[in-house]
């Protein structure tokens, strides 16, 4: 049973996802890749981890326990969560350069 949700109202692209992350930490889009790691935002401290539980389940819907919250230290880690939630478009999963 395949479940693709490319057209899902809330999916957004990559580069949509990395701008909605830079907007919610007060980033500039340039300083968000996906491989940028927790500790290299100062915003996303113990505060802003909450920011972002609340962000998550306000835009997309999506409800994380404190308990999943130590396992986002990248912004991949994010992007990994909109996937597995249908809400990161899929033929934005792969970009090319």
């Amino acid at each position: 049973m395949s479940m693709e949700q490319d057209s899902s109202p809330n999916a957004v692209s990559q580069d949509e996802a990395l701008a909605w992350v830079a907007e919610m930490f007060e980033e500039s889009r340039e300083n968000i890749q996906p491989a940028t790691a927790r500790d290299a935002i100062p915003a996303w401290d113990s505060l802003g981890q909450l920011v972002l539980m609340a962000q998550l389940d306000e835009r997309f819907g999506i409800r994380l326990t404190e308990s999943e919250l130590p396992g986002l230290q990248s912004v991949q880690d994010i992007l990994d969560v909109l996937h597995r939630h249908g809400r990161l478009a899929n033929d934005s999963v792969r970009t090319s350069a």
